[in-house]
């Protein structure tokens, strides 16, 4: 008797076969056309190479370049493509790993001879030629100590050792194009023909194996892979759009900060730049007022048996900096929410006391990794604007709307309207019981739903205490960063022992919401930098207005034009030096100043100034009281408007 084999298409039709099939004899089966866009096939979910023998009655659904995941299986190809292009232009190298990420792939090499710039171009010209060639990619199944051998009579000692680590359970998959054999899970693409061209190798970077500093430097190569060449354009252009935005480059032209190994991972912050930070912290603090946030400030160096009692010396402990002070080892602290629950815990707390929103702009430290240092993205030294909210379970709702209100106003203030959530719910490694997360996650999602909020599921990324929403933002340029957050916490009151009195006068643990908005000031500015391009909106600007003549003769009038602005509360600095005047423009414009104003003999005789907006051609001529009025206007803000 034959056993038929029913496919199950996604629209719901069905196909039957009188034999096991590929994913590839469907598509052939369904029509030349798809057979020829074909790139792999889904079974009851789950993507796999396209050769895949289907036995069984499943669901499918054939994968082509039109599918949002193939970019996925494109990079891992491109990954493998890069690899063989590397063997064969530079043999004894080694290959290690080469996982995808956001945006691309990277593959790490073990090489004596450093690569430079000039390699990349010739393994991207032979990653075309492989792709031109069509090599079919094959699956192969060996024996362990087989495929340990092969590797290692190759000199691959590193594949070797990743296949000595992988699980006795598990297979072990190599996969084959051309002379090229690679240790692989898959799936990949049929052939490397079906890669396209739309792919490009981006920059060399240093890589401890396995990601430990004890461990052999290797050398990594990124790339980016597309679907197509105007997607890949597109990316292309927003990484040249990126740099020119650098935070860091911006920081340097602007004057407004500055980083150096002598306290590598902390900022040294420029009269500018400090100016620009009070700006920002001054309107958090103002809006946050509004709210009802009462704001606190907490000790530095904490006893670890407070980090022991939280549990985050737990889970901490190798990101914080200790001291040994007599019998005692302090902590510095990386975040705020022990000591807030301390504040809470002075005195008797009544229900009628909650809800209690309790705000710090808390600096803390964290022993980050010297390779992972990045600008004012990534810092051992920060500030959060952080914030823990003490309430009762009927509150969680009506606090979680209050806040995603007020979030999305600052966002909107600051120039960001377009932001995307993210539920992020319990992560294997958890403090509290499952009981307790399955309230959290419960309560978290209903206030959730009662915002009217949109979210995407981020499994398995909550906090150790609890789950969360994270709010990213998406700058000018299309890139998305992870800002805000609010986290609900059954777990921490408990463990700190933190309790209000209830309306029936018996002890009741609070529920603690950990919030935060910019997430660390120093990371939110360096996004506000590159979002502007440093072109801020002159309520943000550190420096606002710059008056500048054109000849000495106008020097006292520019002066008191300088002091008119000053006493108007406008930031302004007056430049009267003995230069010409389409420099001085040029360097104000480099440092990105919004305002120049122009004064020459024929405005100090008139009583008026030339306006000139950063950015634009042409200039304006106002009267002096005009002028100040109208800039003292549009520099208020939007606290002013509000």
């Amino acid at each position: 008797m034959i056993r038929m084999v029913a496919i199950t298409l996604p629209d719901g039709s069905k196909r039957e076969f009188d034999k096991p099939v590929s994913g590839a004899d469907v598509a052939a089966d369904i029509g030349p056309g798809l057979a020829k866009a074909a790139l792999a096939v889904r079974v009851g979910g789950e993507m796999k190479d396209l050769s895949t023998v289907i036995d069984a009655d499943a669901e499918i659904a054939i994968v082509t370049a039109k599918d949002e995941d193939t970019l996925e299986l494109l990079r891992h190809d491109c990954a493998h493509v890069m690899a063989e292009a590397v063997k064969e232009l530079f043999p004894g190298t080694q290959v290690t790993i080469g996982p995808n990420i956001e945006n691309g792939f990277y593959y790490d090499f073990a090489r004596d001879e450093p690569f430079v710039p000039e390699d990349l171009e010739k393994i991207e010209a032979r990653m075309h030629e492989i792709v031109k060639r069509d090599e079919p990619v094959t699956r192969e199944v060996w024996d362990r100590a087989e495929a340990i051998k092969f590797f290692k009579d190759k000199g691959e000692h590193y594949k070797a050792e990743i296949i000595e680590g992988i699980p006795g359970d598990e297979e072990v998959s190599l996969y084959r194009q051309g002379d090229f054999i690679d240790l692989c899970r898959g799936p990949h693409l049929p052939s490397t023909g079906k890669l396209g061209k739309a792919f490009k190798l981006t920059k060399l970077a240093g890589a401890y194996w396995r990601g430990d500093s004890k461990n052999e430097m290797l050398q990594r190569i990124y790339g980016t892979c597309w679907a197509e060449k105007k997607q890949l354009k597109a990316y292309l252009h927003m990484l040249e759009e990126a740099e020119k935005r650098d935070h860091r480059r911006l920081g340097r032209e602007m004057s407004l900060f500055h980083l150096q190994d002598v306290a590598a991972g902390a900022v040294f912050w420029h009269p500018k730049g400090w100016t620009l930070y009070r700006t920002l912290r001054s309107y958090m603090r103002e809006r946050l007022n509004a709210e009802g946030y009462i704001e606190v400030n907490t000790p530095q160096m904490v006893d670890r048996v407070l980090w022991e009692a939280s549990g985050h010396w737990d889970k901490f402990r190798e990101h914080m900096f200790t001291s040994d002070v007599e019998d005692k080892v302090l902590g510095l602290k990386p975040m705020n929410c022990p000591c807030h629950v301390q504040i809470f815990k002075q005195g008797i707390t009544s229900y009628r006391d909650l809800p209690i929103r309790m705000a710090e702009f808390g600096a803390c430290h964290r022993n980050e990794p010297s390779g992972a240092l990045h600008g004012l993205m990534r810092l051992r030294a920060f500030v959060q604007d952080d914030a823990h909210i003490f309430c009762t379970e009927d509150q969680i709702t009506s606090e979680t709307q209050a806040f995603c209100r007020l979030l999305q106003s600052v966002y909107k203030d600051l120039g960001f309207e377009d932001v995307i959530v993210k539920f992020s719910d319990r992560p294997e490694v958890r403090a509290g019981s499952d009981e307790t997360w399955d309230k959290a996650e419960r309560a978290l999602q209903d206030a959730t739903t009662a915002t009217g909020l949109e979210t995407e599921l981020n499994p398995g990324d909550g906090a150790f205490y609890g789950p969360k929403l994270d709010f990213v933002l998406r700058d000018a340029i299309g890139r998305d960063w992870q800002c805000g957050t609010l986290q609900v916490d059954f777990v921490l009151p408990e463990r700190l022992d933190a309790h209000y009195i209830g309306e029936d006068g018996e002890k009741h643990r609070p529920v603690m919401l950990h919030r935060a908005i910019l997430g660390s000031f120093e990371r939110f500015l360096g996004i506000l930098i590159e979002h502007y391009a440093g072109k801020f909106p002159l309520w943000l600007a550190p420096l606002q207005v710059v008056v500048a003549t054109i000849t000495s003769e106008a020097d006292d009038y520019a002066t008191r034009v300088h002091a008119a602005l000053c006493e108007a509360g406008l930031k302004a600095e007056l430049d009267i030096r003995n230069e010409k005047i389409n420099y001085k423009i040029r360097e104000h414009s480099v440092a990105k100043v919004p305002i120049i104003l122009v004064i020459g003999a024929k405005e100090a005789a008139d009583g008026t100034v030339a306006m000139r907006r950063l950015g634009g051609k042409d200039q304006e001529n106002l009267v002096l009281k005009e002028a100040t009025a109208r800039l003292q206007e549009e520099a208020a803000g939007p606290l002013a408007r509000t």
